[in-house]
C-alpha cells in the first residue's frame, strides 16, 4: 500500500482501513506469542502501514481545518 493509494480515500475508508490493520498486527502479536508466527517481516509492515494511514489522516484533518 503507498501513499497515494491512501490519499484518494475519504478519511472514513482510512479508518476503517486502520481497523482492519490494527485488528491483524493483533492477531500478529498472538501468533508470534504462541510461536504460530511464519512471516515475521510481515509484523513490520503492518506497523508502518497504520504509521501511514495514522499521517495521511492526520493531513486531512489539518487540510480541512485550514479551509474553514
Amino acid at each position: 500500500m503507498d501513499a497515494q493509494e491512501l490519499k484518494s480515500k475519504t478519511p472514513d475508508q482510512l479508518k476503517d482501513q486502520l481497523v482492519a490493520l490494527k485488528k491483524e498486527a493483533f492477531n500478529l502479536r498472538f501468533q508470534a506469542a504462541t510461536g504460530q508466527l511464519e512471516n515475521t517481516a510481515r509484523m513490520r509492515t503492518v506497523r508502518r502501514d497504520v504509521a501511514r494511514v495514522k499521517t495521511i489522516l492526520n493531513q486531512k484533518a489539518a487540510e480541512a481545518a485550514a479551509s474553514n
